[in-house]
C-alpha cells in the first residue's frame, strides 16, 4: 500500500506524532482532527463560541483536503467531538451549511471530557478523491 503524507500552512501544524492527513491508497483521505487554531496565528478562534469555532474547524479541514487533492464534498465520514452535547445544536447548524442533505457524508458525534487547548469541538474525516 501506498501512502503520501499531506502537509499544508492552510491548516495548523501538527502539535505532536501526526500527519495533517495521510492519503492511503492513491485515493483514500485520512485527515487529522482539526480545532478551532488560526494557522496564520496559531491561535484559538471564537473563544467559548462552538459556531464559530465549528468555522474554523471546517476551513482548516478545507486546507488539508485541498493540499490532498480532494474537497470538502468528497468527505465520506466525519467524527465530531464536543466538549458539551448541549452545543450540538450550533454546532450542527454550522456543518449543515457544509453539506447537501442527500449528499452528507456518514457521522459520528461524541461527547468528551476535554478537547486540545479547551476548545469546544474537533473534526476528524474520510475522504476519497475523486
Amino acid at each position: 500500500m501506498t501512502r503520501e503524507i499531506i502537509r499544508t500552512n492552510q491548516a495548523p501544524a501538527p502539535v505532536g506524532p501526526y500527519n495533517q492527513a495521510v492519503v492511503a491508497a492513491g485515493q483514500l483521505v485520512f485527515a487529522a482532527g482539526q480545532i478551532a487554531l488560526d494557522p496564520a496565528t496559531g491561535t484559538i478562534v471564537g473563544e467559548g463560541d462552538v459556531a464559530r469555532q465549528t468555522e474554523q474547524v471546517f476551513a482548516n479541514l478545507k486546507g488539508v483536503l485541498e493540499a490532498a487533492g480532494a474537497t470538502l464534498q468528497d468527505i465520506v465520514k466525519t467524527t465530531v467531538f464536543l466538549v458539551d452535547m448541549n452545543d450540538f445544536a450550533a454546532m450542527n447548524a454550522v456543518y449543515a451549511q457544509y453539506f447537501d442533505e442527500a449528499l452528507a457524508p456518514a457521522r459520528a458525534c461524541v461527547e468528551v471530557s476535554r478537547l486540545p487547548k479547551d476548545v469546544r469541538v474537533e473534526i476528524e474525516c474520510i475522504a476519497v478523491k475523486p
